[in-house]
């Protein structure tokens, strides 16, 4: 609805008043020299979080200018982010990185969120803050502006197997339990796999993976779950490792089969102790010294073991929200065209 508003000039008879003149406004509805009222700055705002709306498209809808609704709509965006209370009640922090640019400048940017509600079920995810750049400095400088008691209340850090993160959380909330998320375990074990594929491939072949070659032709099946295989599959991968020369990715395969039931298994204690077993295997001397891909995997593993195990003890801290919301600001750079 569009408001046509005759307001009253009122004038002050007393000559001491510096004013004069004043004229009659009601915040409830529109701000002085506002030019859209303020039901309709809380539907813009409302759209551009839930619904993925662009200032363009708001200030179609509303028959007014980019510059109008974005002057209209920035401080009280600001105003939400400045307040504090925003940051009470969290005991959960998710840590994780986002590509903000791909050409120039620092492409990296640090996202903090609120895991609190997740973990309690009581609600999503809250995005805390997004800082520019990527490192333990970067981490530590935001935890560091952040008030003692808020620092004393955080239990969880749920974040990937960047060091610099876990090295950031170690100095700044020395009294909060880190837990590596399961989808980055399992990815560096999926990179291990693939490469150790890829590697075979052309120590076998000579050459990349093409049609018809096997290690090519089942690398999404080395992907796939045991429990979900098909009889099929299954036999795809049987006759595989039945050459000698694939012994490598065999072995790798295994481990990553392993983890995969680890995480999967639905007794936490014993899903813990498995993974345990998998990581001593892993720096044993028994497995093939030509697999490089395993070793270092090992090593990762090795250096991140209570991370890594920790998340059977806190079963339900997970950087799932983190990347969830990872999206959405992806969705905000497309629908802004690199401008934000």
């Amino acid at each position: 609805a569009r408001i046509r508003w005759h307001k009253r000039r009122w004038i002050c008879r007393e000559h001491a008043c510096q004013t004069v003149t004043f004229l009659e406004h009601d915040e409830r509805v529109c701000a002085p020299r506002a030019r859209l009222g303020v039901r309709a700055i809380r539907w813009a705002i409302r759209q551009l979080r839930f619904e993925g709306a662009t200032i363009a498209g708001l200030a179609r809808q509303l028959a007014t200018t980019w510059n109008t609704v974005w002057s209209h709509i920035k401080p009280c965006l600001q105003a939400a982010s400045d307040d504090p209370v925003r940051f009470a009640g969290v005991r959960v922090l998710g840590v994780d990185e986002h590509v903000w640019r791909h050409r120039g400048g620092d492409k990296y940017a640090t996202v903090i969120v609120d895991l609190t509600p997740v973990r309690d079920h009581t609600g999503p995810a809250r995005l805390l803050d997004v800082v520019q750049g990527r490192s333990k400095r970067v981490l530590s400088s935001w935890l560091a502006a952040c008030p003692q008691e808020w620092k004393d209340n955080i239990e969880i850090v749920a974040m990937d197997g960047f060091s610099g993160y876990k090295s950031a959380a170690a100095s700044q909330l020395p009294g909060a339990v880190t837990v590596m998320d399961p989808f980055h375990v399992v990815h560096i074990a999926i990179d291990a796999l693939e490469q150790c594929r890829q590697r075979v491939q052309q120590e076998t072949l000579g050459h990349r993976g093409r049609k018809g070659d096997p290690l090519y032709a089942a690398r999404k099946t080395l992907l796939t779950g045991t429990d979900i295989l098909t009889d099929t599959s299954q036999a795809r991968l049987d006759a595989l490792f039945a050459c000698p020369d694939h012994a490598d990715v065999h072995t790798t395969w295994r481990i990553y089969q392993d983890l995969l039931a680890a995480y999967r298994d639905r007794d936490p204690r014993r899903g813990k102790n498995t993974l345990r077993h998998l990581i001593t295997t892993l720096t044993r001397p028994g497995l093939p010294h030509t697999c490089i891909e395993l070793a270092r995997m090992g090593r990762t593993f090795t250096r991140r073991a209570g991370d890594i195990l920790a998340y059977f003890d806190h079963p339900h801290t997970s950087n799932g929200p983190t990347e969830a919301i990872n999206g959405r600001l992806e969705h905000l750079r497309g629908i802004a065209q690199g401008f934000i």
